[in-house]
C-alpha cells in the first residue's frame, strides 16, 4: 500500500526591511524579533532579510555600520515590506529610488509597514494620502505639515489598513509586529512569539500615556495595578463601578483615566481582552463555546457568538477552522 503523500507546508510569508543611513537599530531589531528565527521552540512562518538602495556598509544611529548586500529588487519578491525609522533631519528629502520600488511593491500587492519615522517613507509615496497613520507623538506634527493629505493620529500604538500599516515610537513598532503576526496566523502563534520575546502579546491603548506632559498640573494615575486585577478575573462579572471601588476613585474619574490613558473605555477594555482570551481558547482546546463564554466572563455562547461577530465579522467555529493550532488537541 502506497503512502499518502504528505502536503508541503506553506512557503514562509517573506519579510524585507528597506533600511537607510543612520539607520535606527532598535525599530530594526524589534522586527527582527518578531518575524526572525525563534529555533525549535517556535515553528518559523516568515523568512526575514534586509536590503538597501545601494548595498555595502549602511551606517547606523548607533555609531556602526551594517553591512546589507542585497538591493532595492529584493522587495520584488517581498510578501510585506517593512520600513524600519531612521534619524533623519526635518529636511531629508526620501530618496526617489525608494520611493519607487516600495509604490512598486504597493501596486503588486505586498504589504506595505512602517516602523516609527519610516512613515515618512510611505508618505513621501503616496500611498497615506486621505489615510489615517500612526507617528510618534514628536513628530505628528512635522508629518502633518510635511504631508498634508495625511490624516495623521498622534494617540495610537498603530494604524493598521490591511494593505498598509504605520506604527508610532520605535516599541510600538513591536504592538505592530505581533499584531500583524496575530492577523496572518492567530492569537496562539502571535503569544508563543511574545512569551519568546518576554513581553506582553498585546499592549492596550494609545502613545498619549508617554508622551511628554506640560510641567505644571497633576499625572494622573497609573492604570497598571487595576488592569493586571482585572486580567486575573476575566471570567467574573466586573462593572465600572466594581473598578472605581478597587481604584478608590468615581467612576467618572475612572472611566476619564481610561480614556485619557488608553484611549478606550473600561467596559471597551475589559471586552477586549475577553476576546482576545476566546480566541486563544479556539485556537488552543477544543472546549465548546458554552464553556469559553463561562471561561472568558461573556456568560453564554449567544452573547459570545454575537461580541465576537461584531469584533472580527466571523464566527468562532470559522475562526477556530482557520487557526485550530497543530499542537492543540
Amino acid at each position: 500500500m502506497t503512502p499518502r503523500s504528505l502536503p508541503k507546508p506553506p512557503a514562509p510569508h517573506r519579510v524585507v526591511a528597506v533600511l537607510q543611513p543612520q539607520q535606527s537599530t532598535f525599530p530594526l531589531a524589534c522586527a527582527a524579533e518578531v518575524f526572525g528565527d525563534h529555533g525549535p521552540a517556535v515553528p518559523a512562518r516568515y523568512a526575514f532579510e534586509v536590503c538597501t538602495e545601494h548595498p555595502g556598509p549602511v551606517r547606523t544611529q548607533a555609531g556602526y555600520d551594517l553591512l546589507v548586500t542585497a538591493g532595492l529588487e529584493a522587495l520584488e519578491r517581498a510578501d510585506t515590506v517593512l520600513v524600519p525609522g531612521r534619524q533623519q533631519a526635518a529636511d531629508d528629502e526620501v530618496p526617489p529610488a525608494v520611493v519607487e520600488a516600495v509604490r512598486r511593491a504597493h501596486r503588486r500587492g505586498a504589504r506595505i509597514v512602517s516602523l516609527c519615522s519610516g512613515v515618512f517613507v510611505l508618505a513621501a509615496a503616496g500611498l497615506l494620502d486621505g489615510r489615517r497613520a500612526a507617528a510618534h507623538w514628536a513628530r505628528a506634527d512635522e508629518l502633518a505639515a510635511r504631508y498634508p493629505q495625511v490624516r495623521v493620529d498622534p494617540g495610537v500604538l498603530y494604524v493598521d489598513h490591511g494593505d498598509i500599516a504605520t506604527s508610532a515610537g520605535s516599541a510600538a513598532g513591536v504592538d505592530l509586529c505581533l499584531h500583524l503576526v496575530r492577523e496572518d496566523h492567530g492569537a496562539a502563534y502571535a503569544l508563543r512569539i511574545a512569551r519568546q520575546m518576554v513581553m506582553p502579546p498585546h499592549r492596550e491603548g494609545c502613545q498619549l500615556q508617554y508622551a511628554e506632559l506640560p510641567t505644571s498640573g497633576p499625572v494622573a494615575d497609573s492604570l497598571a495595578p487595576l488592569l493586571e486585577w482585572l486580567s486575573g478575573r476575566l471570567d467574573q462579572p466586573v462593572s465600572v463601578a466594581e473598578m472605581a471601588v478597587r481604584s478608590q476613585v468615581s467612576a467618572r474619574t475612572l472611566t476619564r483615566r481610561f480614556t485619557e490613558q488608553l484611549g478606550i473605555s473600561p467596559g471597551r477594555w475589559l471586552l477586549d481582552r475577553r476576546l482576545a482570551a476566546t480566541r486563544a481558547l479556539l485556537e488552543e482546546t477544543d472546549l465548546p463555546v458554552e464553556t469559553i463564554a463561562r471561561r472568558v466572563g461573556l456568560s453564554s455562547a449567544v452573547n459570545l457568538r454575537r461580541r465576537f461577530h461584531e469584533a472580527l465579522r466571523t464566527t468562532p467555529a470559522a475562526y477556530r477552522r482557520t487557526f485550530r493550532t497543530e499542537e492543540a488537541g
